[in-house]
């Protein structure tokens, strides 16, 4: 792993290069110099588990063929394309939900000079995706598949964080709103589709597949980022923001959190009004009290036994796969989030 992760962040930077040296804009020492910062600070600063899944995917789907330098660099540039489309998101993300931290530092539009030209900046990161997809794979006969692919899951993801922000618009606080119905579909569509479906897709595509005749990969892979979003709701809740790389804000934001949308579901009539007054306030004593009232429903445990229903579910459909390659990619996708604690 360490070897692919040294390979994969010599990728970026040959892709980096390029982009700052791309002959449709003329550079200055200064512009060239914020593109750089932008990207080191946004894109290579994650886990890269998204990217890093592509060429995990794609050696799996190989079954143990080697791959060449070739295959390998296409795999990592894939990869990368995910990780600028998942920077791109949260760069903006970040301004709408007025976030503090990212990724253990200061939000993008927090650093010094930076503030809303991280607005463009999040448009300019988009864009990359298309140059480096137009550089790369231009000659492939997936080109066109794989360009209209990260348009799908662009327009799917921004339609997700659209439900998410109308269903949380502040002054209109109503928690009547919530239902796992509405989480379900805020999560598949806001983190599924580009967190768990798009690198696996971009394995197929290079592995000479059609995604049409794969809609039941798909559709495990989806359950798997609903699966994985409520970990993420509950550690936002419960993790240590050491341990997680950012301080946990889901219930000052008001956002539509599996954990609120259980104790809902769990609350009698007096918890209900604990919840009403409390949630989506951000003085300390308001967000005491609702997690207080999380420890009176158990949500832990309620937490621990969605988790290992879950698995139980997503290992029985895995394995009643045909392909023991395709198999062998969605296990291992389980495998890296299953009890995760960040």
């Amino acid at each position: 792993m360490a070897d692919l992760k040294s390979t994969f962040l010599d990728v970026y930077s040959i892709l980096k290069s390029e982009l700052l040296q791309d002959p449709s804009f003329e550079f200055t020492h200064e512009s060239r110099q914020w593109v750089e910062r932008m990207l080191d600070y946004n894109v290579r600063g994650g886990k890269l588990n998204r990217g890093l899944s592509v060429v995990d995917s794609y050696k799996l789907l190989k079954q143990g063929q080697d791959l060449t330098d070739k295959e390998t660099f296409l795999a990592c540039a894939l990869g990368w394309c995910i990780e600028w489309l998942q920077a791109h998101f949260l760069v903006l993300d970040d301004i709408m939900d007025n976030s503090v931290t990212r990724r253990g530092q200061p939000c993008w539009f927090r650093q010094p000079k930076v503030g809303m030209i991280a607005i463009n900046d999040g448009v300019l990161l988009r864009n990359h995706i298309h140059r480096i997809l137009r550089k790369h794979f231009r000659e492939m006969p997936y080109y066109v598949d794989l360009v209209d692919l990260f348009n799908e899951v662009e327009f799917q993801t921004a339609s997700g964080q659209m439900i998410d922000l109308i269903t949380t618009f502040d002054g209109e606080k109503d928690l009547s709103k919530y239902s796992l119905q509405i989480h379900r579909r805020i999560v598949q569509y806001k983190t599924s589709y580009y967190s768990f479906y798009l690198p696996v897709a971009c394995a197929l595509f290079m592995a000479g597949e059609n995604l049409e005749t794969h809609t039941d990969v798909k559709n495990v892979l989806v359950d798997m980022g609903i699966y994985f979003q409520v970990q993420d709701d509950y550690l936002d809740c419960y993790a240590d923001p050491e341990t997680l790389g950012k301080i946990g804000t889901d219930i000052e934001d008001f956002k539509c959190s599996w954990l609120v949308v259980k104790a809902l579901e769990r609350c009698s009539e007096e918890q209900t009004k604990i919840l009403y007054e409390n949630y989506g306030k951000s003085e300390p004593s308001n967000i005491a009290k609702v997690k207080a009232l999380y420890k009176e429903l158990d949500l832990e445990a309620a937490f621990m036994e969605y988790e290992k229903e879950s698995y139980e579910k997503l290992t029985k459909l895995i394995e009643a796969h045909q392909s023991k390659a395709i198999q062998a990619v969605l296990k291992s996708f389980l495998a890296k989030i299953y009890k995760r604690q960040k």
